[in-house]
């Protein structure tokens, strides 16, 4: 996939126009490209759309105009959109209550290694964590992650032709696996160009 340019992104003037039409999109499309590992991890694999969205949401916010901070804004989100070769997504640990998230957070220090992508008939491989820079330290995790998943030709051409893909976490404080189903496995698949 190409990286985003200034030229595509709306000025704020036309994204505060487009905003609840384009943002509905957004969300529609988000939902084929989420899942769920367990009840408190959630995968949402990124690609130029939902990066277009992240962007036009951060210029709106702080209300940037510049070209050196749209620039600045590209360079930070555009390495969240995947090369063709792999898949890059934002892990979020998502517990309601700050306590139970505090000791969660704890628990489940260096998680963001342990997330794991099998194509069936081929090796399992390990997602690729925060190289942006390091989200774990001695005492916690972070609740957000961005991880990146190399695959092979021959997986990509396996995923393509239908095989399963499940996604799992191997923790000892956190066990989960999740067969993607059809229509994410297909929405993923688009990443692969």
């Amino acid at each position: 996939m190409h990286k985003l340019d200034h030229d595509q992104l709306m000025t704020l003037e036309s994204y505060a126009r487009q905003r609840k039409d384009f943002r509905s999109r957004v969300i529609a499309h988000k939902r084929r490209r989420s899942v769920h590992l367990g009840e408190h991890m959630t995968l949402l694999f990124e690609d130029r759309l939902t990066v277009q969205y992240q962007i036009q949401e951060m210029l709106r916010v702080e209300r940037i105009f510049e070209p050196q901070g749209i620039a600045d804004e590209l360079e930070a989100y555009n390495p969240l959109i995947p090369d063709g070769r792999n898949l890059k997504a934002t892990l979020l640990i998502e517990y309601p209550d700050i306590d139970e998230r505090q000791r969660a957070l704890a628990a489940l220090r260096g998680v963001e290694q342990m997330i794991q992508l099998t194509v069936t008939g081929h090796t399992t491989i390990h997602a690729i964590a925060d190289e942006d820079l390091e989200r774990s330290n001695e005492s916690k995790t972070s609740a957000v992650h961005f991880l990146r998943f190399e695959l092979t030709a021959a997986m990509i051409a396996s995923w393509k032709s239908g095989a399963a893909v499940t996604l799992a976490v191997d923790h000892p404080g956190y066990d989960a696996r999740v067969a993607l189903d059809a229509d994410t496995r297909d929405a993923l698949a688009a990443d692969f160009a």
